[in-house]
């Protein structure tokens, strides 16, 4: 049984993935030459709605085998089922916002484009490579040319020129001009009627992640701009830039969380919290961190509130205190005031148990919810939902029981 056997068989790893075989791989394979990229050796694979194949990346050893350099993403499209698929591994948050536009303004000459050829496309956001970690703020509107399989919006511009040439004069008779007719029917097929069209689309850019530079939040909505990095280097890097006035942070730094709360763009509310189900996950799972060889399933141990209490008797009192330390600090705050969060709440859990500010819009709302995960990923909810790579590197290691509870807490949720 694979890592995530558990997961496949519950319908959560990757399960929207669109097979692709003989004339499809052809087309495939055509797209990602004209991209600047080597063919694929497989006969089948699958792909997302981007276009972007697990197996080929494995083929690849490169996860971001359609990207040319951080700064130059690509997608593919071979066929109308993409629409509204998934991006499993999206290089910026927009990405499946990206495709969801293309899709509502180019559907009909998707479906007509795709009968017999692919649509190659790149996002093209002006920058020809990155160079330094805080270039990510020229992220501002993304410009979305689409380049056809064979140029086939070029011969078909081409074969109306000729069929205006025939129909000059008495050209009709003229058999070279037939056999030019004849040869573009033959290789392209009849493009009188074929809606092939695609201008360029711009796609403006807010605030969003991207996996530039080991992952980089850029929140600019907001009272002034926050740039957070995931990775050290870069972000020390990046705090020698002079250029921008923005706030940098990493993503573990102490005082990120409190200039998030300032700038009214997460909140918390200990009390609200531990009455949800939200609170009930992301303690299970905190206790599921500390069982030392459990005699009984974890899933049981979970599940079931009477072994839940023995074990919880059980830990070591400094264990037993982080798992329920902010029931402690809110009884504590029952009889006096004097105390302060930071002395009882395991800090960790205190940063879970924050969400977006409630006056944010909904995609806002999104990146936050990724942020706060990637900060304390805790709930194992919303980890899978808003970030599934990172969700399924860490379930590959978790103890067999453990993953059983989770996938059981996932798909009731679904």
């Amino acid at each position: 049984m694979t890592d995530m056997q558990k997961l496949i068989e519950a319908n959560l790893y990757r399960s929207e993935l669109i097979p692709v075989s003989g004339k499809l791989v052809e087309r495939y394979n055509k797209c990602l030459v004209k991209l600047g990229f080597t063919p694929t050796k497989l006969k089948t694979f699958l792909i997302d709605g981007i276009g972007w194949s697990p197996e080929i990346a494995e083929e690849k050893k490169d996860l971001h085998y359609l990207n040319n350099g951080e700064a130059n993403p690509h997608g593919i499209i071979i066929t109308p089922l993409q629409k509204g698929k998934p991006v499993y591994l999206p290089f910026h948050t927009f990405d499946r916002d990206m495709m969801q536009q293309i899709f509502k303004i180019y559907g009909d000459q998707i479906n007509d484009i795709t009968r017999d050829s692919a649509i190659c496309i790149d996002f093209d956001q002006k920058i020809d490579a990155f160079y330094e970690p805080l270039d990510v703020l020229k992220y501002h509107t993304i410009h979305i040319n689409f380049h056809l399989m064979n140029n086939l919006y070029h011969q078909q511009k081409e074969q109306l020129h000729i069929i205006e040439k025939f129909k000059q004069d008495h050209n009709f008779i003229d058999e070279d001009i037939h056999a030019e007719l004849l040869n573009s029917a033959k290789a392209y097929g009849d493009l009188r009627s074929r809606n092939l069209e695609l201008p360029a689309i711009d796609f403006s850019v807010s605030s969003f992640y991207t996996r530039a530079f080991g992952g980089v939040y850029v929140l600019r909505d907001f009272i002034s701009p926050i740039v957070v990095f995931e990775d050290e280097t870069w972000h020390k890097e990046a705090i020698k830039d002079t250029n921008y006035d923005v706030l940098i942070y990493h993503i573990q730094q102490k005082e990120l969380m409190a200039k998030l709360r300032d700038h009214v763009i997460i909140e918390y509310n200990l009390e609200t919290s531990v009455k949800t189900d939200r609170y009930e996950r992301i303690k299970k799972f905190e206790m599921s961190q500390y069982l030392q060889k459990p005699k009984h399933p974890i899933r049981d141990i979970l599940r079931d509130p009477i072994l839940y209490k023995s074990y919880l008797n059980k830990l070591d009192i400094e264990s037993r205190k982080k798992v329920m330390s902010v029931e402690r600090y809110l009884e504590k705050l029952e009889i006096s005031n004097q105390y302060k969060i930071a002395d009882i709440v395991d800090p960790k859990l205190f940063e879970a148990l924050h969400k977006p500010h409630s006056s944010l819009e909904g995609r806002h709302q999104d990146l936050i919810w990724k942020l706060l995960v990637n900060i304390a990923p805790k709930d194992v909810l919303y980890w899978y939902w808003y970030d599934k790579e990172d969700f399924y590197n860490n379930f590959e290691h978790w103890d067999e029981s453990l993953k059983e509870w989770v996938v059981e807490v996932i798909s009731n949720n679904i």
